[in-house]
């Protein structure tokens, strides 16, 4: 008897046999899906960071300004108030873990803006925000120079944003974070000096007028307190 010859298999017996196969034109609406999914979640995302630092600045500039008004003597109670805010974001990002890079910015931002709203020192207050900030980061182990340059960012944006004089705000903020680290170690000096340069850029002549000059040979091989 003549063997018979199979017959080939049909589209439906193919696709069965190969269940696993997806098409490549499947294969590709499936990668441009994940795609997609991926860019819609880090866009809401970010606009959900950008809502939290709006709320921060919000809570922070009107809780100053309200207390000022209340003590009736913004002068003498600005630096206590600058404190009780810092320690009390620090302390918020102690118990949550983390945050302090995320809201120091915003926290920093709306002290200046809260204190100039009632008419007070800004300078002042912008040194007392970076001072404790850098030694506030440093207690709790955080990223000293990144968490300083967010403080800075928002102490120069308040300055441009309430009409003050931008290139003051600046001069005294860099010392003020410089002379904070410098109670922390040489390490902490550089670092805060590398950032600063970033963060005052567009500052017409800050970089060159607040920044110290380099160290010495002698000063950069003094051991770390």
């Amino acid at each position: 008897m003549a063997e018979k010859k199979a017959k080939p298999p049909t589209k439906k017996e193919e696709t069965t046999m190969n269940p696993t196969e997806a098409p490549a034109k499947e294969t590709e609406e499936m990668m441009g899906k994940a795609g997609t999914t991926v860019k819609d979640g880090i866009i809401n995302s970010l606009k959900g960071v950008g809502e939290i630092e709006n709320q921060i600045l919000a809570l922070v500039r009107n809780t100053v300004a309200d207390t000022l008004k209340a003590t009736g003597s913004v002068a003498n109670e600005t630096l206590t108030v600058t404190k009780d805010v810092l320690q009390a974001t620090i302390k918020a990002t102690e118990e949550v873990g983390t945050g302090l890079v995320l809201s120091v910015k915003s926290v920093a931002k709306g002290l200046v803006m809260g204190v100039n709203d009632v008419g007070g020192d800004v300078l002042s207050v912008a040194k007392q925000a970076i001072k404790g900030t850098v030694k506030g980061a440093a207690e709790i182990g955080g990223d000293v120079a990144q968490i300083t340059r967010r403080a800075v960012d928002g102490i120069i944006e308040a300055a441009k944003e309430t009409g003050s004089n931008v290139e003051d705000v600046a001069k005294v903020t860099v010392n003020g974070a410089i002379e904070a680290a410098g109670s922390i170690g040489n390490t902490a000096v550089k670092a805060v000096k590398d950032v600063l340069v970033g963060a005052v850029e567009g500052v017409k002549e800050v970089a060159c007028t607040a920044l110290p000059k380099p160290r010495s040979a002698s000063e950069t091989s003094t051991p770390e307190k």
